[in-house]
């Protein structure tokens, strides 16, 4: 050993570090490199140089030091290093929480797998409940709303079982991920909502100014970073109050991507009142030792002004993987064949600018935000690769007799033709899809009340659904009709059908039919 106080010498890796995975390689247990790695929480790049310098025995996977570096190793020790132990608030509250800890493994191993091209990495049951402990150990939480921005981690969850007063959003792009959450929360009785969203195309209405309090652990690219804390922002109800909690990780190797990441903070105004080095663990993202800081940022005046501002200047490409990668090739062009015989009114997306340039042009953003004002008979719809889960909101925002979808790449009918049934009639036709909008129902009770919530998915399904109601009932007051709702889907007040997660898409016809049930009403 010839470096630093006789420590071997990896470079760019802390020293301490190194002290740390040496500690554990001389233990006399035997050691994965993952294991290693989100131990010490060095990178897996640096954990890998030091074993490549060090004389140890393996057992398949496996590693420890042999018995004569082990010896010098314990010399180290006795000279007073200590192993890295990164700065922890709340870690002495964790065992009186153990049965929570346990609770969430089991949800943890059981929840959706991640998914690579959204830049999933499952954090440890420990992290996710120390979470929760920090924002009972530094926050009022008496009457506090939380929000979650991208809740892969299930933080919603350890949250609402040691807070249970605590009333959480969670705000997320995974469908599998929201009704996961959804089914553990009903299972537990907490108070926990869900909505869909890609973040890339704005925050669901009935989360801005939600909350008091944000968490998130977003895509680690500086866009990525930037545009999910930009969100967190917009959730709050109180910028002087709240607070955006963030975890973020880059490797001790990678520093200026780190000040890219620090950067992008700073443009937004926020200032950072703690970071606990290495407070976030994970099964995984062993580029950056498995391990994650985690910020504390409070919002000053400017920072609602510039998250408004700047939310929609980031790039679509946040992710390190798949087509929305920030590396990602270049993406499938479309064009004016791409259209056929249609004649659009209005082009929806990323068209280039050379087609049809008379035609007016509108943000996949803007679409969904809020009702277009003219009258659209046809719309062209241009759809980016990564971006495939927009396209059923997309088509349910339009009022159009006929749109066109296009790259063929970027959507497949799948469930898409089994969710919009009501309302349009899909085709799928070489490099696109065509959706016709069907007449309206004349007769059924209930397919009357859902073609007249899925016409209106802007509106608050729980008022368009009330209305239908008692239009197709005749003798329901307002308060009638609107119990009848509530008690029928819960799920559905303060929400548009554009922001619902598509397993509450799938429930709604039947959600329908069990209102006209409780209202004698045959459907």
């Amino acid at each position: 050993m010839d470096g630093t106080a006789g420590l071997p010498n990896v470079e760019g890796m802390d020293p301490r570090r190194v002290h740390a995975a040496l500690s554990l390689l001389a233990d006399g247990q035997w050691w994965s490199l993952a294991a290693l790695v989100r131990e010490s929480a060095a990178p897996r790049r640096s954990v890998e140089a030091l074993l490549a310098g060090l004389s140890v025995e393996r057992d398949g996977d496996r590693f420890r030091l042999d018995a004569e570096q082990a010896q010098k190793v314990g010399d180290l020790l006795a000279g007073g290093y200590r192993p890295f132990d990164a700065a922890d608030p709340v870690g002495h509250l964790l065992p009186e929480h153990q049965a929570v800890v346990e609770r969430l493994a089991d949800f943890i191993a059981r929840a959706p797998r991640g998914r690579h091209v959204l830049d999933h990495v499952a954090a440890t049951p420990e992290t996710v409940v120390r979470r929760a402990l920090l924002l009972g150990a530094r926050f009022w939480l008496a009457d506090a709303r939380l929000l979650c921005v991208g809740d892969h981690d299930l933080t919603s969850l350890a949250v609402g079982m040691i807070h249970p007063q605590v009333e959480t959003m969670v705000v997320d792009i995974d469908e599998r991920i929201l009704a996961y959450i959804d089914e553990r929360a009903a299972e537990l009785g907490l108070s926990v909502r869900t909505r869909w969203a890609d973040l890339r195309l704005g925050l669901p209405g009935s989360a801005m100014e939600f909350a008091d309090l944000a968490v998130t652990d977003p895509p680690y690219t500086p866009d990525g970073v930037g545009l999910f804390v930009s969100r967190a922002v917009q959730g709050l109800r109180a910028q002087g109050r709240g607070r955006v909690l963030l975890a973020y990780g880059a490797s001790d190797r990678m520093p200026m991507l780190a000040l890219k990441v620090q950067n992008a903070l700073r443009d937004l105004n926020l200032v950072s009142e703690a970071i606990y080095p290495d407070f976030n663990r994970y099964y995984g993202a062993e580029a950056i030792g498995s391990a994650a800081d985690l910020y504390v940022l409070r919002p000053t005046s400017k920072s609602l002004p510039a998250a408004t501002a700047r939310a929609d200047r980031f790039s679509a490409a946040i992710y390190t993987q798949g087509p929305q990668a920030v590396e990602a090739r270049e993406q499938v062009k479309v064009s004016a064949a791409d259209l056929g015989d249609m004649r659009p009114d209005v082009l929806v997306g990323a068209w280039p600018k050379d087609v049809l340039p008379e035609v007016p042009r509108v943000r996949l953003s803007t679409w969904l935000a809020k009702p277009y004002a003219a009258k659209v008979r046809q719309a062209g719809v241009a759809m980016p690769a990564g971006m495939e889960a927009v396209l059923p909101r997309v088509l349910m925002a339009t009022q159009a007799e006929r749109v066109r979808v296009v790259p063929a790449e970027a959507v497949g009918l799948g469930e898409l033709a089994a969710i919009l049934e009501p309302v349009f009639e899909l085709v799928e036709d070489g490099r696109g899809i065509e959706a016709v909008r069907r007449n309206e129902p004349r007769e059924q009770a209930a397919s009357r009340i859902l073609r007249a919530v899925m016409d209106r998915a802007h509106g608050k399904v729980a008022n368009t659904w009330r209305d239908a109601l008692i239009d197709v009932q005749g003798d329901l007051t307002k308060r009638q009709a609107r119990a009848l709702v509530a008690e029928a889907a819960p799920w559905a007040a303060d929400v548009t059908l554009l922001e619902l997660p598509m397993h509450r898409l799938r429930e709604l016809p039947d959600a329908i039919r069990e209102c006209l049930a409780g209202g004698r009403m045959p459907g």
